[in-house]
């Protein structure tokens, strides 16, 4: 497990340390800051092209053989972001690095759920999940900190580091996966025609843009509305990644008395929560409580939606398991947009927790319709 949570630090630290480098990327590469971030546009699109295109065309190759290959793939597109001479040259680099992501997440997820004891298999695929989690917590301020001090290049070397050292572990301390069944391209697709698994990914495009909303400007937020000083705001940071940390653990525990309980309790919690946040927003103390809340809601709906998937895809467990990274990419792209869109219009920086908040509410509203098209058949 711990293996499998390596990838899962590895990609989460590549993933969201950009974010705080991008002011450090512009100026290295003489562009502007707005144009810097179409490197973080380019990371999501590869994650959102490689995971429904890597786990279908490699459904027949072993499963910890493709753990593997997926790692030494994400390890070179972040070795080749330290290298890129040129603007044009990283963007591409982190797309690459994006490619593997999704798949890797969701053969993890498998393999966790196929050593997992009996009764345990949402709490095995938490443990995949808290890689990513604990990312938030450790590797994104340390290697902001290394790309701040030693240059932004330095933080993508970290990554490369710890995508080696993933494959060496899982070389040395995951066994086979007999358990998992081998499928091929063709049976993997049909998971795009089993309407369970196209809701549950909708659940999750849609009910996760809340988390996002409020994330991508809430070191605006604490500082402009809440008056949190600047040098204090990593550690609010922590506090949110270390929500996401508990949120995990809490929602695999959930998930394993029953999946479909914890994903309605999770997205009513983040109703409650983002709800809450417009007024908590305003006071120091309380906008840093409310930052570890909405990290532990947002996390704690993961392994239940993951579970799901894997539960109603039957044949095509990959590609859906994959898919639900894809997923939460969108729910990344969508968040951040719409946030930005009422702050744009003069509403403020609260605004995104409102956003937030409707957005998990829509969330409840097709989850409830999900599960009652679930069981219509068993009515009949």
């Amino acid at each position: 497990m711990l293996a499998l949570a390596a990838g899962g630090f590895g990609i989460g630290t590549t993933e969201f340390v950009t974010m705080g480098l991008l002011p450090d990327i512009a100026k290295s590469m003489a562009v502007s800051e707005p144009t810097a971030g179409h490197i973080v546009s380019a990371y999501a699109l590869g994650v959102v092209v490689g995971a429904p295109v890597i786990a279908a065309l490699c459904a027949r190759v072993p499963r910890k053989r493709l753990l593997m290959v997926l790692m030494l793939a994400f390890t070179a597109g972040n070795a080749a972001s330290v290298i890129a001479p040129t603007f044009a040259t990283l963007t591409f680099a982190r797309f690459v690095s994006g490619l593997p992501h999704g798949a890797y997440f969701g053969v993890a997820s498998l393999a966790a759920a196929s050593l997992a004891p009996v009764g345990q298999r949402a709490k095995a695929v938490a443990a995949v999940m808290l890689g990513l989690s604990a990312a938030n917590v450790v590797g994104v301020p340390a290697a902001t900190w290394l790309g701040q001090n030693l240059g932004w290049r330095a933080a993508f070397a970290v990554v490369a580091v710890i995508g080696l050292a993933t494959v060496a572990a899982l070389s040395r301390l995951v066994p086979e996966l007999h358990g998992i069944r081998m499928t091929d391209p063709r049976t993997e697709l049909t998971a795009l025609r089993r309407p369970q698994v196209l809701l549950t990914l909708l659940v999750g495009a849609i009910g996760f843009g809340g988390m996002f909303a409020v994330y991508t400007y809430i070191t605006t937020t604490l500082t402009d509305v809440a008056g949190v000083r600047i040098g204090l705001v990593p550690l609010v940071l922590a506090l949110f990644g270390l929500g996401m940390v508990a949120g995990n653990i809490a929602g695999g525990v959930l998930a394993d008395r029953g999946v479909d309980r914890a994903v309605f309790v999770s997205l009513l919690a983040m109703v409650v929560i983002l709800a809450g946040y417009v007024a908590a927003a305003h006071n120091p103390y309380t906008a840093a409580a409310g930052a570890f809340l909405v990290g532990a809601s947002g996390a704690a709906l993961a392994p239940a939606l993951q579970t799901r998937l894997m539960d109603v895809a039957h044949d095509a467990q990959t590609l859906a398991a994959a898919l639900n990274h894809a997923a939460l990419n969108i729910a990344n792209a969508a968040g951040a947009w719409l946030g930005g869109l009422v702050i744009a219009v003069g509403m403020g920086y609260t605004a995104p927790a409102v956003v937030g908040a409707g957005l998990a509410v829509l969330g409840v509203l097709l989850f409830v319709a999900t599960v009652s098209l679930a069981r219509r058949p068993e009515r009949r």
